[in-house]
């Protein structure tokens, strides 16, 4: 049994990850697309199309993650806690969501102690192609000392470590209450394999029966 909230009945904070999942992959789509009518038809190049194309990527792969854990689409091993009873599998449910806790808010550290310096005494670092946008500009006298950005610093997407890891925490925190409060099995998608075997044996039924059928037909 997993919590599900309908999309009417969902904040947009609730729905974080798919919707700038879902921005992401448009404003990757464009950009590539773009890069490839450039190259093909105008014989030019975007120079900083690649390098946004590989930040995108990482912020969709990074906020994915969180996401995962929200629909319980990560993929683990449930062999064991199908052979016990449920008193036991809820209590090692709980001890499987208190490591991966633990797990997602060493991350979190990492992360931010990674990203941090970037902000503070590597604020001049910048990306190699990307473009710095008009709108940011108020960052030079923020954190820059006023000296002018020619690219983007790196600051900005690289944020994305500490933000996904921080997402990624709320999500097994939020998913170890639903798993006390009995609305959600686990972390991870419960019974993938045998729903694989019976999408398997539902196709081989249904290609017996149509070889049967023409066999009929045939012998008519």
């Amino acid at each position: 049994m997993s919590h599900s909230t309908s999309p009417q009945n969902q904040s947009f904070m609730d729905r974080f990850e798919e919707n700038m999942i879902a921005l992401l992959l448009g404003l990757m789509t464009l950009v590539t697309f773009a890069n490839v009518v450039a190259r093909y038809v105008f014989e030019s190049n975007l120079l900083w199309a690649l390098e946004t194309t590989v930040f995108i990527f990482a912020w969709m792969v990074l906020l994915g993650a969180s996401y995962g854990v929200k629909k319980t689409t990560h993929i683990g091993v449930d062999v064991l806690l199908n052979m016990v009873s449920p008193g036991v599998r809820k209590f090692l449910s709980i001890c499987a969501v208190l490591a991966c806790i633990a797990f997602a808010l060493l991350l979190l550290k990492g992360s931010w102690d990674y990203w941090y310096p970037f902000i503070t005494k590597r604020a001049w670092l910048e990306t190699d192609d990307v473009p710095m946008f008009w709108f940011l500009r108020f960052l030079e006298d923020l954190v820059n000392e006023g000296e002018v950005y020619e690219k983007m610093p790196r600051f900005i997407p690289y944020f994305v470590l500490p933000l996904s890891m921080a997402l990624l925490s709320i999500r097994f925190i939020i998913a170890g209450y639903e798993i006390i409060k009995g609305t959600r099995d686990g972390v991870i998608a419960s019974h993938e394999a045998e729903e694989l075997l019976d999408e398997v044996h539902t196709y081989g039924q249904h290609d017996d029966d149509l070889i049967k059928k023409n066999e009929a037909e045939e012998n008519k």
